[in-house]
């Protein structure tokens, strides 16, 4: 809604280069994610895939526990749980129950997901750096990282309730 539609007082409306650069971000986001989730489609993968395998695959002996893997997935336990078990049936991932905690479980990379991801990842990071990359300058690739850092950090605290 424009600042000047507004009958609130109370609201601090976009202004006009405000508004502009937030639909910018939607618009390209959705756009970027889109594409690397339909490339990945003809792989066999959706990008969530994708992001919680590399995420397997950059742990300790190809393991996290399904709390952390739902934190770096950004992914509700609930959620997460559906989506591994689809990997699962290909075979791609498997769980095992943590042997030191009854109640924690491992979400585990197999080898066929690893080699599956090693086939795939030179084409995403291409997609990467064709959609994204080759349209910003480094400073303008800084820039961007350093927001979202602040922007994800905030968030995330936010979630824990530290900022109450």
């Amino acid at each position: 809604m424009a600042a000047d539609n507004s009958s609130d007082p109370t609201v601090k409306w976009l202004d006009a280069e405000e508004q502009q650069s937030w639909r910018s971000f939607i618009a390209g986001s959705r756009r970027l994610g889109s594409r690397l989730d339909q490339d990945l489609k003809a792989e066999g993968l959706s990008h969530d895939d994708y992001g919680v395998m590399v995420a397997l695959s950059e742990a300790d002996n190809d393991r996290l526990r399904m709390a952390e893997l739902a934190e770096m997935s950004v992914e509700s336990r609930s959620r997460l749980s559906h989506h591994i078990t689809r990997l699962e049936s290909r075979g791609l991932v498997e769980r095992e129950n943590c042997p030191s905690d009854r109640r924690g479980t491992w979400a585990i990379l197999t080898p066929a997901g690893r080699s599956l991801l090693e086939a795939i990842a030179p084409a995403h990071v291409e997609g990467v750096r064709r959609y994204m990359l080759d349209h910003l300058t480094r400073d303008e690739l800084r820039v961007i990282g350093e927001a979202f850092a602040r922007i994800d950090a905030a968030l995330v605290a936010g979630d824990r309730g530290e900022n109450d």
